[in-house]
């Protein structure tokens, strides 16, 4: 059919020879999307009608041009769809063809509304095409009941966007809607009046909203349809309410049953909020505002569908079987004939062997490896990587560290046992392992049985006999003690059984990481053997230290002060020993008072001491450190004998003796010689001589009766000491004692 006859004529600019204007379209399109308009003039003063276009309009703006200054005229249109015309509207009111020169904006025109719901809708309009003197900088909405003269304002302050969602509308009642534009000069005048509108929800667009989703080719998209669909429906969809020109972003399809459009490539760019309305029969409209949230979602769920997974029933599993043979084994959901496996180990792929057979069901989704001589060698990573078309995952299995070795050592057990109930004779009940005592020594042990007394019993160190190996009979069990570990004692350690019957061997490997184990055991041992933290003055500061059994470079230590780590400085050193672990504090003073915090890192945890140097336990610290320096100092500076006097002097008489020593002391001690404990006065025949450290006492002409005992006595503040020395004289023509000592003594 052909549409109903435009109508609301508006006048939305003006010159001195054109005018600028609007109409709103028919309200009756015929089913059919309107190819244009045609428009006709007259001057108020004639009654003849003027063609004013050829060709159809596509817009619902027209700038007429030709008129004449100061006269009226009047306007009527047709629309035309693929039907044919529609019928002329009536006659628009009379325009004055006059330039506009006011500074305020003229009026803003195609006030719509859409969305319409209960107690809400979307009001929508478009810029006036006069704008002033100046820009629009916002817009003023307003709202009347239908029958009322009364316009309220919507908003406190104008708005910047041409839409406004208007909410708080009563159920039921009519309204209509104007908008006016803002400049710097003031407020426009008001746009035409919007269509009537009925606040209520019709029936199907309450729930004739946007859908989001993905397809199945992982495509995002939104979807629209209408309550009551038909081939005449027409949708135009929008973002934030302005027209979607961007054909290589998105894609816009219409059916019968609705609208979707579709996002290429979407990004952060295409937030915002979109929205569609559907031209005749019932005019639904809805929007949708699409979040980073929801986009994150959608782009989430569109991976998904591109990438999907192929769902596991049952993770990696390890079984122990006969003989010792290790089934590594796990379970997904059922494949097609068609699904892929790819094993990789340790970064390389996998294939079948005698030793490792690999099954693959895939009617059961069922992935195992057959292990029968499981050894060192198969420590490490095993991934399994599947594709089913275009499903796809990959799961990991990680046999590494204790736990590889407790499958190892039950692996080596079944199969010792399996072949010890081969050929029975000697063998292991319990392999080869250590153990670290309280005491921090390393014990390695095993347990043998079956033997009888021509059963060769032998351990080896890297190939090498161990001759210290205790073994008690009794028992069967076979120690070799490690009192203090070192680098030394690291390699392969083997106990061998052998007889007439048959023969079995136990094997540790006490290297690399199971030598590492070892220390960091043995480190946990000697941390927790250490005492509490003391504290012991010295003449040079204060240490805090704690003893242990003994201590490994391997042990990480670290000291805090104030719970902020410490580093050793020209002040403040730490060190250790063998069986002790210190912080020197040299010179210090109040300022070094607090919480001392050791921590020792065995590896695999930390160990921590603690104490508070503050308090009388300061202040007693500090007391006996002052008293330890000045005992030092006094020490140091005390008068002392260095060197120079001998124990016994025989000389023959009237010969001159000199005796001479060097002494020492801060400040220059006091120097006098004694004989006999008196003190020797100088003389001629006793003379005293000092030159820097050196002193002298020289005897004249030694006479018999100057035989005795002589001293040199130093005395300062800090202390005093004694220098002694024997002097025996003997006559001309006699002997020294000390050579009839020697003549009475038997030759050999």
């Amino acid at each position: 059919a052909c549409p109903s006859a435009p109508y609301c004529f508006t006048l939305l600019s003006c010159g001195k020879d054109e005018m600028v204007l609007g109409w709103k379209p028919p309200k009756f399109k015929g089913g059919a999307e309107i190819l244009g308009y045609f428009l006709d003039q007259r001057e108020v003063s004639e009654r003849v009608w003027h063609e004013v276009n050829s060709n159809p309009i596509s817009t619902k703006i027209y700038k007429i041009e030709n008129l004449k200054e100061g006269h009226f005229y009047e306007f009527r249109a047709c629309a035309m769809n693929l039907a044919g015309v529609g019928e002329l509207s009536h006659p628009s009111d009379q325009f004055k063809c006059e330039e506009w020169t006011m500074p305020e904006p003229g009026p803003a025109f195609d006030v719509t509304v859409s969305e319409v719901r209960r107690n809400s809708l979307l009001l929508q309009w478009e810029s006036p095409v006069y704008t002033g003197k100046s820009a629009v900088t916002g817009y003023r909405a307003e709202i009347s009941e239908m029958g009322s003269d009364e316009w309220k304002v919507l908003t406190e302050n104008p708005t910047a966007d041409k839409h406004l969602r208007v909410l708080g509308l009563e159920e039921g009642k009519c309204y209509i809607f104007r908008v006016c534009a803002i400049n710097a000069a003031g407020a426009g005048p008001p746009s035409a009046a919007s269509d009537p509108v009925i606040a209520e929800t019709k029936p199907g667009t309450g729930t004739a909203e946007i859908e989001v989703g993905v397809d199945n080719d992982g495509v995002i998209f939104l979807a629209f349809e209408p309550p009551e669909p038909s081939e005449s429906c027409q949708c135009t969809w929008m973002k934030d309410y302005q027209e979607i020109t961007q054909p290589e972003k998105f894609k816009i399809e219409t059916e019968e049953k609705g609208s979707q459009l579709t996002f290429a490539n979407p990004t952060k760019e295409d937030l915002g909020t979109y929205s569609v309305t559907v031209s005749d029969p019932d005019e639904a409209s809805a929007s949708y505002k699409l979040t980073e949230e929801e986009l994150e979602r959608l782009l989430q769920l569109s991976h998904d569908i591109l990438n999907p997974l192929i769902n596991l029933k049952s993770d990696w599993a390890v079984e122990m079987l006969e003989r010792g043979t290790v089934r590594l084994w796990l379970q997904v959901e059922e494949l097609s004939p068609a699904a892929e496996l790819r094993l990789v180990f340790n970064e390389k792929e996998m294939a079948s062997t005698s030793t490792h057979k690999i099954n693959f069901d895939r009617s059961k989704g069922l992935v195992e490896i057959i292990i029968s001589d499981f050894t060192m060698n198969d420590e490490g990573s095993y991934t399994a990587q599947l594709k089913d078309g275009r499903a796809k995952n990959q799961f990991t299995l990680v046999l590494i560290d204790d736990q590889f070795k407790q499958i190892l050592t039950q692996a080596q057990l079944e199969q010792r046992e399996w072949k010890r109930k081969q050929v029975p004779g000697p063998y292991f009940l319990e392999q080869l392992q250590w153990k670290v005592t309280e005491d921090c020594r390393v014990l390695l042990t095993c347990k043998i049985t079956n033997t009888k007394k021509e059963t060769c019993y032998k351990w080896f160190k890297d190939e090498t006999e161990l001759p210290q190996v205790e073994f008690q009979p009794q028992t069967g069990v076979g120690t070799f003690v490690i009192p203090q570990v070192t680098d030394r004692d690291m390699g392969v350690y083997k106990a061998t059984l052998t007889d007439a019957r048959g023969e079995d061997t136990s094997i540790l490997q006490f290297t690399d990481t199971g030598f590492e184990d070892v220390l960091k055991e043995v480190c946990r041992a000697c941390a927790l053997s250490a005492s509490p933290l003391k504290v012991r003055s010295t003449a040079e500061g204060i240490r805090i230290f704690c003893s242990m059994k003994y201590y490994l470079d391997y042990m990480k230590k670290s000291w805090s002060y104030k719970e902020k780590a410490l580093q050793s400085d020209a002040r403040r050193k730490s060190g250790s020993a063998m069986d002790q672990v210190w912080l020197e504090i040299l010179n210090p003073s109040m300022a070094d008072m607090g919480k001392y915090t050791l921590e020792l890192f065995d590896g695999k945890q930390t160990h921590q001491q603690s104490i508070d140097l503050s308090g009388a336990a300061f202040e007693d610290a500090m007391a006996e450190y002052q008293r330890l320096k000045q005992a030092a100092i006094a020490e140091k500076n005390r008068a002392k004998v260095l060197q120079g006097l001998p124990d016994v002097v025989t000389i023959m008489e009237d010969k001159t003796l000199c005796l001479k020593c060097h002494v020492s002391g801060d400040p220059t001690p006091e120097v006098y010689w004694l004989r006999n404990d008196r003190e020797v006065v100088p003389s001629d025949h006793f003379q005293m001589k000092t030159e820097g450290t050196a002193n002298t006492l020289t005897i004249k002409e030694v006479k018999a009766e100057d035989s005795g005992k002589y001293s040199v006595f130093v005395k300062n503040k800090y202390g005093s000491e004694t220098g002694t020395v024997t002097l025996s004289v003997y006559l001309h023509g006699e002997e020294p004692e000390e050579l009839k000592e020697d003549v009475k003594k038997p030759k050999h």
